[in-house]
């Protein structure tokens, strides 16, 4: 098993989880009131009635701090989850070679046998342990570590801890070592394996590397320089947010007993393994996120396996045939920008040649996924940029020239296409709007509904009357549907169906609908796709507006806005909608749109509608957009700084995706000539002079506002 590990939390520290927010909520207080009942019984565990008795021990603080970072996405947490496959091991070989005296004195008193045990006992213990070493080890590949260990960095004290803990754990590093070659100093870099010996980290191998560790995408340059370090044939890639379960370890021989089984015409080289989602209970929107997620991860992955044959590896727990990967490639190509999204490449690369991805859902991987709409959105903008990537990559490519016609349709629509038909819809929405307009403004809609009605037309009427619906959020929301009902019953399915709505589902994926096709066009015309961290804490605070602004004024706010402006005008100009409720009817799907892109963020903030908050939020966004930038000055400092930041793409974009940028923006200029004879200074004059006199009018505007 290996995990890759950059420097996301390990075990809290003290000050984090008595840390309180702005509202008084701190992270242990937090865990208390979502786990009552696993809270209850850590204190009867440790024999402590109140909570000041805890922080008053140092040893229960220390099993304070591991209770709290099991409950979160630490890499505590997945280690303690992946060493239950040595358990697991240990187990399965005890029931195997144990004598049917010692099966009847049980499984603990052979496993960890007291010092005056008979010699007999102990070697079988030595055994066990032997056999389970040979079979199963561990590599957390934490690229940073010599860098925290010299800087005294706590994370390596907690690292080190573990290895303690764990003696099956080896941790894999880059070394930067600065070597004298004649009269210069070089900087030279080293793959380091080290184990814990004597609560000290002991090296086992030390491999020199050609140059720089990381010239491409984090993750996977850090999975390659410690692929060389595993062993065994199969191998599982875990991340840094899973999670283990003892019953499912027990499980980990029959599936790779699936390497050798009969899967079509090829071996399969990829098993696919099922997840299961924790962090569902953290809040509403954790909820729809592990849905949406476990839906995908089960249903959803076992059709594309079966009978689609189009599953890829998606970043999920799959059990890799070592041998196969590392003689074709490795299992993450590596490649800054186009290879964002690491995980689907391996995929790619495994069907290309000649592999076999199949998927198994009788054992399954704890995982967690983001809890907060911030993190939500930073992780949808990086798969949506990834796809972008994807969409030039030459893998997808070679795919679409190789498959046969129904799985090249299969791929299409489960990997890039998903993303094509979302900007799809976004962008017919715009374009039904501003048809609809350019109609109403040049009088055409008037003429046309003039002839309908004088000719008794009634069709074309109601041709002109049609309304286009985009209700995405009820769409989204029925793979989980299909789901929920297989796995606990229609009724259940139906239950939290409604649940979901009336806690707002259909905005949230409405909402994530404007980051998908946002992220993934920007990608497309200008490129520029980077890696988002996503940050994995539980959200207890309260997000403030200029940050929510940072985040959503280009995908969301600015888009909802200029949907919102055509609305209003069409209302006022249009000649279909003559009455309010045709009107509703019309364009009650595009007000959905509108207000969910606005309004969102604020609810699915905590405490966003509280006035005092309010209040403080302004001021901040005030005082944030009248500073000015500078060199060094950060994004979250100045507004000057943020719209560098943001328009950076355009610096770096080609020939065609400035011209399309031009393109797309002449829209207000049409707008702006539409609008212009409609209003009471032009007095009906239809002369083109009319136009040149708003430029004046806006120019003058500038100049004033300069």
């Amino acid at each position: 098993v290996m995990t890759p590990y950059y420097s996301e939390e390990t075990v809290y520290s003290r000050s984090d989880l008595d840390l309180e927010n702005e509202d008084g909520v701190s992270i242990i207080f937090y865990l208390q009131k979502i786990f009552p009942d696993e809270w209850n019984n850590f204190m009867e565990r440790i024999s402590c009635k109140r909570e000041s008795e805890v922080w008053g021990n140092e040893e229960s603080v220390l099993q304070l701090r591991h209770w709290a970072s099991l409950r979160g996405q630490t890499l505590c947490r997945t280690v303690r989850g992946m060493m239950y496959y040595k358990r697991a091991l240990k187990l399965q070989a005890f029931l195997d070679m144990a004598s049917e005296s010692e099966i009847l004195e049980g499984y603990k008193a052979v496993a960890d046998p007291a010092e005056e045990e008979k010699k007999s006992q102990r070697s079988l213990s030595c055994q066990l342990e032997a056999i389970a070493d040979m079979k199963f080890t561990y590599v957390a590949t934490c690229q940073i570590y010599g860098n925290q260990k010299q800087s005294g960095d706590r994370r390596a004290t907690d690292i080190l801890n573990l290895m303690v803990n764990y003696p099956g754990l080896r941790v894999a590093y880059i070394d930067e070592v600065e070597e004298r070659d004649g009269d210069r100093v070089q900087k030279v870099f080293y793959s380091v394996l080290v184990k814990a010996l004597d609560n000290h980290d002991q090296e086992i191998y030390r491999i020199k590397l050609p140059g720089p560790a990381k010239l491409g995408e984090g993750k996977p340059e850090n999975q390659n320089h410690a692929i060389v370090f595993t062993r065994g044939e199969a191998l599982q890639t875990i991340d840094m947010n899973q999670d283990n379960y003892l019953e499912e370890a027990l499980k980990m021989r029959n599936l790779l007993e699936e390497f050798h089984e009969n899967h079509g015409v090829r071996q399969p080289t990829i098993l696919g393994v099922r997840e299961h989602i924790f962090t569902g209970s953290v809040s509403s929107l954790a909820w729809f996120m592990s849905n949406q997620e476990t839906s995908f991860v089960t249903i959803g992955q076992r059709v594309l396996a079966n009978p689609l044959k189009v599953r890829f590896h998606y970043g999920h727990p799959d059990v890799f045939d070592r041998i196969f990967h590392i003689t074709r490639g490795g299992i993450s190509k590596a490649s800054c920008g186009i290879n964002l999204s690491e995980d689907i490449f391996a995929g790619f690369n495994s069907t290309l040649r000649r592999g076999n991805v199949t998927h198994h859902e009788y054992i399954q991987v704890g995982k967690g996924r983001d809890v907060g709409l911030n993190q939500i959105s930073l992780f949808e903008a990086k798969v949506a940029c990834g796809n972008g990537e994807q969409v030039l990559s030459r893998d997808i490519y070679r795919l679409g020239h190789r498959f046969d016609f129904f799985r090249m349709l299969s791929c299409y629509f489960t990997t890039v296409g998903f993303y094509i038909s979302s900007m799809m819809v976004v962008i017919i929405v715009y374009v039904f709007l501003y048809g609809r307009l350019y109609l109403a403004l040049s009088g055409l809609e008037s003429a046309i509904m003039k002839q309908a009605r004088m000719r008794g037309n009634s069709a074309l009427q109601a041709a002109m009357g049609s309304q286009s619906i985009v209700q995405l959020g009820l769409l989204m929301a029925l793979p989980m549907f299909m789901e929920i009902g297989l796995e606990r019953g229609f009724r259940s399915a139906l239950g939290d169906f409604i649940i979901m709505q009336l806690q707002l589902c259909s905005v949230f994926f409405t909402f994530s609908l404007g980051t998908k096709s946002h992220y993934f066009g920007r990608t497309i015309l200008h490129g520029g796709a980077k890696y988002r961290a996503t940050g994995r804490g539980f959200v207890v605070r309260h997000v403030k507006f200029a940050e929510n602004y940072r985040m959503y004024s280009r995908s969301h706010f600015v888009k909802g806005l200029e949907l919102m402006l055509l609305l209003v005008v069409y209302q006022m100009y249009g000649d279909v909608a003559t009455d309010s409720t045709a009107y509703i009817l019309l364009t009650s799907s595009m007000w959905f749109l509108v207000i969910t892109w606005l309004f969102a963020p604020f609810l699915f903030n905590p405490s966003g509608f509280e006035w005092q908050k309010i209040v403080d939020d302004w001021d901040d966004w005030t005082k944030w957009i009248s500073s000015h930038g500078g060199i060094g000055v950060p994004a979250n400092k100045a507004w000057e700084s943020w719209w560098e930041e943001e328009q950076e793409h355009l610096q770096s974009t080609g020939l065609f995706g400035r011209l399309w940028e031009i393109i797309l923006s002449l829209r207000f200029f049409i707008f702006q000539y539409g609008i212009m004879y409609h209003l009471n200074i032009s007095a009906g004059n239809k002369s083109i002079s009319v136009y040149g006199l708003s430029w004046l009018v806006i120019v003058a505007v500038v100049m004033v506002l300069k």
